[in-house]
């Protein structure tokens, strides 16, 4: 079921919203209710979001000793 909303917009800009969804093929009422699912809807993480709440090495160790760190893993892991 769809409701009725009254919003208060500069005329300038009202103008420019109906152009736009004129050259969309689409009315200007779907246009903001489109607009409101995109923000009521959940934002997916990209990576680098992702990366952020990754948790930080408990200690800092220089760039070779991390690589050293790595191969002996794989050296005890797979015995090569």
């Amino acid at each position: 079921m769809k409701s009725r909303l009254n919003i208060t917009i500069d005329e300038a800009l009202l103008e420019e919203a109906k152009k736009y969804a004129n050259k969309q093929q689409t009315s200007l009422s779907q246009l903001v209710e489109d607009y409101f699912k995109k923000l009521a809807s959940p934002r997916r993480k990209n990576i680098l979001d992702l990366m952020e709440e990754m948790p930080k090495p408990k200690r800092n160790l220089p760039q070779g000793e991390l690589k050293n760190l790595y191969y002996e893993s794989r050296k005890k892991k797979y015995g090569f």
